[in-house]
């Protein structure tokens, strides 16, 4: 399974002491996380303030910096409608993006979805369909652009503990249907609970401050890897059980 790294998010300057903003500490990140198990990554590109930006020039900075400092590892960014809410903005700045990242994740529940999967696609961009509710699903659902999604990317919200993790998720995935690869996180307080049930059904997930600022235990995370260790131990340990059982 895949463990994607998501290093900053829409988090601000502040948020946590080791939150990466600046396209050099986004690629330290970068290195650090893959050299203990992230195998992609997903980044929020920033302007000088530290807030998203899908600017062209701050999109190509951080892609250009991680790029270098992990080869070959795919790096995806946000199209997030709270960078830019405006959807025939988001239509233009993707139009004019210099540095392609691999993909971009799209929420379909947001307002001109389509049209913005329609840019992305055009300039060769793969999608993760974020689907955060039964909405966002059929929405989705409906897009003349679901089939070509590199995955379904199912966001479970903070608040859910494991029976409630696993009902949420059991539920999306119903709707979503089989055969399609799909990454599985949550946030916050849901984010251990859902990790865990990505791995014991076989789904890729994600880890990272954007989702999380704790560690499994409750304890403070200091930093992206150790979010990411702390991933691959449960990854490890699932399937020890899993393997003993079957």
């Amino acid at each position: 399974m895949l463990i994607q790294a998501c290093p900053n998010g829409p988090r601000r300057p502040g948020d946590h002491p080791a939150l990466p903003v600046s396209p050099a500490a986004v690629a330290r990140d970068a290195a650090a996380v893959v050299a203990v198990g992230a195998r992609e990554l997903h980044v929020h590109p920033k302007d000088d303030a530290g807030a998203d930006s899908l600017h062209p020039a701050h999109v190509a900075e951080v892609v250009t910096a991680v790029r270098a400092a992990v080869p070959g590892v795919p790096i995806g960014v946000t199209t997030g409608a709270w960078a830019l809410p405006d959807p025939g903005e988001r239509v233009e700045v993707i139009r004019r993006w210099t540095v392609l990242p691999d993909h971009a994740s799209l929420n379909w529940h947001e307002d001109g979805a389509d049209d913005v999967a329609a840019a992305l696609l055009d300039r060769g961009v793969q999608i993760e369909a974020g689907l955060w509710h039964l909405e966002g699903v059929a929405a989705w659902q409906a897009s003349p652009h679901r089939d070509s999604c590199l995955r379904v990317l199912l966001e479970l919200p903070d608040g859910l503990d494991g029976a409630a993790a696993e009902a949420e998720a059991a539920r999306l995935l119903a709707a979503v249907g089989k055969g399609r690869p799909v990454l599985l996180h949550g946030e916050g307080s849901s984010c251990w609970p859902v990790l865990r049930s990505a791995v014991r059904r076989g789904l890729d997930t994600r880890i990272g401050l954007e989702d999380v600022l704790s560690l499994p235990d409750g304890a403070p995370a200091p930093d992206n890897a150790a979010l990411v260790t702390a991933a691959t131990a449960i990854v490890a340990a699932v399937r020890a059980v899993d393997g003993a059982g079957g």
